[in-house]
């Protein structure tokens, strides 16, 4: 068993601990908004003179994937089919994924308003290819109070499912927030909550996800969901870069208010130091370190490291994103 099967059977059983916490890392920009948001190349002093390749993109999952402490690593087919070739698939403790589906909110190319419009579900990557390299795919569903749209979604689902069973493949599903929606922000965060169990309400044991990716809304609304029903996995998504202080503090809420699972892509991949940030989620979602006793542990790895930081200690150990000030 892989190191997330382990965590997974001991969260369902009933027996937590803080050590089974999953971490996920998202590399899988380029399903979404495309080619640069892989990210740019970082030198040591700061500079950014262009954005990486996909060699390079692909390295830098390679050297995390031999840090061997997230347990799971989302890709892109394509990219998940490169990483086999270059030999970092078979014998790895960390579990590889696949997203599955092409939802139009994320394509959010440089001038394109694709995402202003209500979401639409398609799908690029073949389940019947992608299980050569594994059986676990992210399927990503937007909810958006808009009947036509949101029927279309489920159907898109159903026919997901159906592919997947048929080919032994499992998923988590990932719910973002309504991308073309007028919901209030009082009503949006509970509206969410009542989607995702209306969409999982018809189906099977064996139809289920493994675990829900969904953005943080606060305490309020996670600890609504997550204690609803203890036989579903709830996970968080990180959102936005954010200051250093967001990416820890969104593990220790999430964590504290019932998430069992993390997914972060920008707050990684933009990173001064990836494999840092990660080595220091860890010790947050384990309670070794309080969030912000990890920005300053963080930014001493950096200047060990001559790293130049984006931004100063003081001003990367404070809380922006909004739902995280709810606490």
């Amino acid at each position: 068993m892989l190191r997330l099967d382990e965590k997974l059977a001991r969260i369902r059983a009933g027996h937590y601990s803080r050590n089974d916490f999953i971490i996920a890392d998202a590399k899988d920009p380029d399903m979404g908004p495309g080619l640069y948001a892989v990210g740019p190349l970082r030198e040591p002093n700061g500079a950014t003179p262009r954005l990486r390749t996909r060699a390079e993109f692909l390295d830098s999952i390679g050297d995390i994937l031999k840090q061997d402490i997230v347990d799971i690593m989302l890709t892109s087919l394509s990219n998940l089919e490169q990483l086999d070739k270059r030999g970092l698939v078979k014998g790895s403790n960390v579990k590889f994924a696949i997203r599955a589906n092409d939802t139009t909110d994320i394509w959010r190319h440089r001038g394109a308003t694709y995402h202003t419009s209500p979401s639409r579900p398609f799908r690029t990557a073949a389940v019947s290819r992608a299980i050569r390299f594994t059986d676990l795919g992210l399927y990503s569903i937007t909810f958006n109070n808009d009947l036509d749209a949101d029927h279309y979604a489920l159907e898109a689902f159903t026919e997901f499912r159906e592919d997947a069973i048929a080919h032994g493949m499992k998923y988590f599903l990932e719910v973002f927030n309504p991308n073309a929606a007028e919901l209030s922000s009082e009503d949006m965060p509970r509206y969410v909550n009542d989607a995702i169990i209306r969409c999982l309400a018809g189906l099977t044991e064996s139809e289920r996800p493994q675990f829900l990716k969904i953005a943080y809304n606060g305490p309020r609304a996670l600890d609504e969901l997550a204690s609803f029903d203890p036989s579903l996995v709830v996970g968080v998504l990180g959102g936005g870069a954010g200051t250093t202080r967001d990416c820890f503090e969104l593990i220790h809420q999430a964590e504290k208010y019932g998430a069992r699972v993390a997914l972060f892509g920008r707050k990684i991949n933009l990173a001064e130091s990836p494999l840092e940030i990660i080595r220091h989620m860890r010790a947050v979602a384990d309670g070794s370190l309080t969030p912000s006793e990890a920005v300053k542990s963080y930014h001493g790895a950096l200047t060990s490291a001559q790293i130049t930081p984006s931004r100063t200690l003081a001003d990367d150990n404070i809380i922006t994103e909004m739902p995280l000030k709810q606490a």
